[in-house]
């Protein structure tokens, strides 16, 4: 067998790709674009007797047709997951037009290269909960509506809806995974939750006084970004199609989480928390939660970790780090 996965320079990639070289003997071609963004010690930190041997490292241009074509058709994979693009709103911000055709036009060059070749392998797609864009009394599930508001999220439904036309005109096992927040000790220094216990660090080392937060009533279902790899493997392993939430079903609140990080180091976070609503994004909502009892009744996967457990493991990873 062999498998394909963009994006594998990501916390999603180093999770799922350890999945595959445990549970499989297959082949693996991870994708970035660039090489010097990827390396195998943060793989190696969780599977020190990982087959390197089964593992290519592929330096491919997303956006020329060509050169995707060629590899996906030389290749012939039996599985592809698509987790390549930003991973972030700010992502967006930062860098609109080059992350837009990086989503956009890089899902096309695949997709249109495995309809060339023929090849209409098992295919999961990385969608977002950002999709929704609005606060519900009721937990988000595979059939709430969807009204993106920032342009990573458009970009982000562009893809889901063009899944489902493909999905249903070919008949085809494309899996479009909704993607509720999820962390890792292998969250970069971008993303709000690495941010905050990298500052707690420097905070208990004597090396910064006070955080910056948009809010601390935010309140997000988090999930393990190992146990969310587990749930996209066993999809498209069991030959599954069609869209499902992701998620934990559970929500907690960034307060929640600043009390909590700020115990392990035994301070008041209200010594060192500074609100400014001015970093507040225009129409962010304040709770978003799933329901993620669809892929629940098919495969039996659920999230055992809460964000208090993945806080623990992000918090020892950096100390040790330093």
């Amino acid at each position: 067998m062999k498998i394909i996965i963009t994006g594998a320079s990501g916390q999603d990639g180093i999770f799922l790709t350890d999945k595959i070289l445990r549970d499989t003997k297959s082949n693996i071609y991870l994708c970035t674009r660039s090489k010097k963004n990827f390396n195998f010690n943060k793989l190696l930190s969780i599977n020190d007797s990982a087959d390197l041997s089964r593992i290519k490292v592929v330096e491919l241009d997303y956006l020329d047709f060509e050169s995707v074509f060629k590899f996906i058709n030389d290749i012939h994979p039996d599985y592809i997951f698509n987790l390549m693009g930003p991973s972030s709103v700010s992502s967006f911000i930062n860098n609109p037009d080059e992350m837009t055709n990086v989503t956009n036009i890089g899902f096309e060059n695949i997709i249109n290269s495995l309809i060339k070749s023929k090849n209409f392998c098992n295919f999961y797609q990385a969608s977002s909960s950002e999709m929704y864009g609005y606060e519900s009394k009721n937990a988000f599930d595979e059939s709430s509506e969807f009204a993106p508001n920032t342009a990573y999220a458009k970009a982000k439904h562009g893809i889901h809806l063009k899944t489902l036309q493909i999905r249903e005109e070919f008949n085809w096992n494309i899996i479009s995974g909704i993607m509720f927040n999820h962390e890792s000790e292998f969250r970069n220094s971008n993303f709000l939750i690495m941010k905050l216990i990298e500052g707690v660090i420097n905070i208990e080392d004597g090396n910064m006084k006070t955080i910056e937060l948009p809010s601390l009533e935010i309140t997000r279902d988090w999930t393990y970004s190992k146990e969310m790899c587990e749930a996209m493997f066993n999809l498209v392993y069991n030959n599954f199609s069609g869209s499902y939430v992701i998620g934990s079903g559970r929500t907690t609140s960034l307060n929640e989480i600043v009390d909590y990080i700020f115990g392990i180091i035994n301070k008041q976070y209200e010594d060192h928390i500074v609100v400014n609503t001015n970093k507040l994004r225009k129409g962010e909502p304040m709770i978003i939660k799933s329901n993620p009892m669809k892929i629940y009744d098919k495969i039996g996967w659920r999230a055992s970790l809460d964000i208090f457990d993945i806080v623990n493991k992000m918090y020892k990873f950096k100390k040790l780090a330093k």
